[in-house]
């Protein structure tokens, strides 16, 4: 079996994990280029731990510019076997308010300016995104979540918009009647490389806002997250102590094979492989590139 690590990326307003034990920075270099910061190590309850937070201390980095690559190959020569991603989000769902947390199963891709692959012309690979969370880890964060008395909306899709700005009204409500839950900047294409990378992956979208489609609610500004950011942050933290403290010390095979995704993804014959992009998916894909 193998050992459980943990990965945490924080996002907006989530910068840093109190709690950790022996907790120390380490600077990982990746191939893909600039990971959003050190890693931060340590230990909850034992528990091996890897934090990164996704827009860099003091929230340098906007969605865009974010190296999702980096970021998910840094988190993979750490060890990283299972992934949350913390990230704020605005809700079209009237029963999903402020200060709710929800674990979504489902993403719809918006995106347009960020390299969503780490696969490409001299290896191309195609991995299923049929079912991009896994089960366990969202079932893990439900049991947290109940355990610390956190209002949770158990499964919907979060909408991954390119952002900076917020949306438009129209866009808005397009989102509201196609029956999207809520919406982002970040998840896309974190979630797909993750899977790429074969770290299982979980999301908890903690809705700060109404977007700018509820009537009796103004459009969603900057003041009103931060308002809403802090108390979703200590929120946030006391989960992730739960869940570390409750979590499986042996990695969990995923029920949909999220830890074994390239088994059949890959494409591109041996003798057609190029050497320079094998050498930079040494961590991401060396457990099927070895074989």
């Amino acid at each position: 079996m193998t050992q459980a690590v943990l990965g945490i990326i924080g996002g907006s307003g989530i910068y840093d994990l109190p709690g950790l034990e022996g907790a120390h920075e380490e600077v990982i270099e990746s191939p893909w280029g600039e990971p959003s910061a050190p890693v931060r190590r340590g230990t909850i309850a034992g528990l091996p731990i890897v934090f990164l937070p996704r827009h860099d201390k003091g929230h340098r980095l906007s969605p865009s510019d974010i190296n999702y690559r980096a970021n998910i190959d840094v988190l993979k020569r750490a060890g990283v076997t299972d992934l949350i991603s913390l990230s704020a989000c605005g809700s079209f769902k009237e029963e999903m308010p402020p200060g709710t947390f929800v674990l979504v199963d489902q993403f719809v891709d918006r995106t347009h300016k960020r390299e969503s692959s780490f696969f490409g012309k001299g290896c191309v690979a195609h991995v299923s995104m049929a079912h991009p969370v896994s089960p366990r880890l969202r079932i893990h964060l439900a049991a947290a979540a109940e355990a610390e008395g956190i209002a949770i909306a158990r499964g919907g899709t979060y909408v991954c918009m390119e952002g900076p700005q917020f949306s438009t009204y129209a866009e808005s409500m397009t989102y509201k009647t196609l029956g999207y839950s809520v919406i982002g900047m970040t998840n896309m294409p974190e979630a797909k490389l993750a899977r790429e990378a074969e770290i299982c992956y979980a999301t908890v979208a903690m809705v700060t806002d109404f977007d700018c489609w509820h009537p009796d609610h103004d459009a969603v500004t900057v003041q009103d997250i931060i308002r809403v950011l802090t108390s979703n942050a200590d929120k946030a933290k006391a989960l992730v102590a739960r869940l570390a403290r409750e979590f499986p010390r042996e990695h969990e095979p995923c029920p949909i094979g999220s830890d074994r995704a390239l088994d059949t993804a890959l494409i591109t014959a041996p003798e057609a492989r190029d050497p320079e992009l094998l050498k930079k998916l040494d961590a991401v894909a060396g457990r099927i590139l070895r074989n």
